[in-house]
């Protein structure tokens, strides 16, 4: 007769043991996640670091020293001079008016050139493929001209026995700019030095709208076109929205490299610029090495860069709030 197998009484439970369990697969891979940015950007920061940090570095102890000639020559340590060169360069007046003249110089930049720019970017979306590879040919073409090129162009442009510039205006009834110096008044001047840098400003800053522009919906733009929406309601309610964050990152940028600006005033002046002509860059350099003031040009070019991170600053916040915004 068969028998029936019936399940007996549990046994006793095992206690766990006390011990540290192995890390999950799951949590190994997510820290290698993690750290693979870091590792990947390490080499550039790195190289950074050598290449920028030792000569920020040696920048900012000479500032507080009192470097001269006999000190350069020699090898000897310079004296140290504390703050007494930056005492001597903040109560200078003329310093002031340096760095307002530069702030001036930089706004007028910036705004020519994203105006600029936006027209550019605006008729490249208009303009049928052909014409658009063409434009962008040519942009590419003059982003890649050297400084010394553009700047000897402009300078044949303005010149004022040969140039270009006077005999076009001349041609208007009632002008005459025969042999009409363009340097002599510094408000001229620099309106040919702004030409310069926004010449070679607009193709980054033109293609990257265009490339912004490339991301707007053509759904709501039809739509509100549909709706009675005029041009200039399309390009402030549709279009200026979504393009407002590259526009934004652009200005900062243009901010901070026109800002530091200096081999297109030392190459229209042919490397002797007027006191007129001075912006901070120029005005260090002539300070060091013209002048002989090493540790006085060292500072000036220290205060340069404070005033140059607060643009970065707003550049980072931007990318920050960008890469939240996505």
């Amino acid at each position: 007769m068969p028998t029936l197998d019936l399940p007996g009484p549990p046994g006793p439970t095992r206690p766990p043991r006390h011990g540290r369990a192995a890390p999950a697969p799951r949590a190994r891979h997510t820290v290698r996640r993690r750290l693979l940015p870091y590792l990947l950007i390490a080499p550039t920061v790195l190289a950074l670091a050598a290449v920028l940090g030792y000569p920020l570095v040696d920048l900012v102890v000479l500032s507080f020293q009192g470097m001269t000639r006999r000190e350069l020559f020699s090898g000897a340590t310079p004296p140290w001079a504390g703050l007494t060169n930056y005492r001597s360069i903040l109560s200078d007046g003329f310093f002031w008016t340096v760095v307002g003249r530069t702030a001036l110089f930089t706004v007028a930049c910036v705004v020519a050139t994203m105006v600029i720019s936006l027209l550019v970017a605006l008729l490249m979306r208009r303009v049928a493929p052909w014409v658009r590879t063409a434009m962008t040919g040519v942009l590419v073409a003059v982003w890649a001209m050297p400084v010394m090129v553009a700047a000897s162009i402009f300078r044949w442009l303005s010149d004022a026995d040969y140039g270009v510039v006077n005999w076009l205006l001349g041609l208007l009834p009632g002008l005459d700019f025969s042999k009409h110096n363009w340097f002599e008044n510094p408000w001229q001047g620099f309106t040919v030095i702004t030409g310069v840098v926004v010449w070679g400003a607009v193709p980054f800053a033109a293609l990257t709208l265009y490339a912004a522009l490339s991301q707007v919906p053509a759904e709501l733009e039809e739509a509100a076109l549909v709706d009675g929406a005029r041009p200039r309601q399309l390009f402030r309610h549709v279009t200026w929205p979504v393009i407002k964050p590259t526009a934004v990152l652009v200005t900062s940028l243009s901010a901070i490299w026109d800002f530091g600006v200096f081999n297109q005033i030392w190459l229209m002046r042919g490397g002797q610029p007027e006191k007129e002509y001075y912006l901070l860059g120029v005005y260090s350099f002539i300070e060091s090495f013209a002048v002989n003031r090493y540790s006085a040009g060292a500072a000036i070019a220290v205060l340069t860069v404070l005033m140059l991170l607060v643009g970065a600053v707003v550049y980072v916040r931007q990318l920050l709030h960008l890469g939240a915004a996505q």
